[in-house]
């Protein structure tokens, strides 16, 4: 709730703030002039950067290797190219060091700090079981509609049959 409160209240109060800011320096259609420019920059940037990674994606899938990195850096330039078409200068300057392939990396690995310190579940159990196959926190963990467990082990097959479990 509170993040909400700071991403649709706070975030474009101070984007406001800004503009007005500029506008009263550089005058109204220069800071209009100027937000236009940077989104139409923003644009071109992450069509490269991410045709880019959707190279470095092909090329490791055809290697038979897992994209992480790339994939957390997808979804990187995929939110940079958001903020970058939002008007304002701070959502600008954030969507740029979103797309510099220098700074990138320090988001990427924040993310997937925290993606491995907390695993991707759906869905919830009231105990965690571990049995034979079973991780106390797999990664992919979900809940159907009859409320069953479907708990994928590391060591199983796609082909076969999903072990189901009773809460």
């Amino acid at each position: 709730m509170f993040f909400l409160f700071i991403l649709f209240i706070v975030i474009p109060i101070i984007e406001l703030y800004i503009i007005v800011q500029v506008a009263q320096t550089t005058g109204v259609f220069n800071s209009i002039a100027l937000l236009i420019l940077v989104s139409l920059i923003g644009a071109w940037l992450v069509k490269a950067e991410g045709t880019g990674v959707l190279k470095k994606i092909r090329q490791q899938l055809m290697n038979a290797e897992m994209p992480n990195k790339e994939i957390v850096d997808g979804g990187l330039i995929l939110l940079a190219g958001a903020l970058m078409l939002t008007p304002g200068f701070l959502t600008d300057a954030f969507g740029l060091l979103l797309l510099f392939p220098v700074t990138r990396p320090i988001f990427r690995t924040l993310i997937i700090r925290k993606v491995k310190k907390n695993p991707l579940s759906y869905g919830s159990s009231k105990n965690n079981r571990t049995g034979k196959g079973h991780r106390k926190n797999s990664f992919i963990y979900f809940q159907n509609r009859n409320s069953e467990i479907i708990d994928i082990p590391d060591n199983q097959n796609f082909g076969d049959t999903p072990i189901i479990e009773d809460d």
